[in-house]
């Protein structure tokens, strides 16, 4: 975890579920930095939650995202010969396999876990994710 600075990982597969945190302690410099700031904003309330929901209204707008449930590296496709599972226009449901996403040197497959049809790709190939980021916009 400190390799890639992670602070926190999160592993869930077929009834197995692993969360991993690193102490805030250990040398990681962004771990008490994002608690600085709110301790030290706390005086001026109003701008926090007028920032708070600008973010939050321009995802309603913009529709539906898939999310990574995990950290890792960011694969469109099984290979790199193979077609992208998922393409702008694709309509997808609850079971189809979206990208898959290497943690540990394990493949994961990744399913949309909603309905809709793919409007925007988020993500490179081949590039780093963290969990919680938004992979696919759907409309």
């Amino acid at each position: 975890m400190k390799k890639n600075d992670l602070s926190v990982f999160k592993m869930e597969k077929e009834g197995f579920k692993i969360t991993l945190k690193r102490n805030e302690f250990d040398g990681i410099v962004p771990a008490p930095a994002p608690a600085a700031p709110v301790y030290a904003s706390a005086p001026a309330q109003a701008a926090p939650p007028a920032a708070a929901s600008a973010p939050a209204a321009a995802p309603k707008e913009a529709g539906k995202e898939i999310t990574s449930p995990m950290v890792g590296t960011f694969y469109r496709a099984p290979s790199p010969e193979a077609p992208a599972y998922a393409e702008p226009g694709t309509e997808v449901t609850e079971e189809t396999v979206v990208c898959i996403i290497e943690a540990m040197k394990m493949m994961n497959e990744i399913k949309a876990e909603t309905k809709g049809v793919i409007a925007e790709v988020l993500v490179e190939n081949g590039t780093p994710v963290q969990f919680g980021q938004a992979l696919f916009r759907l409309r």
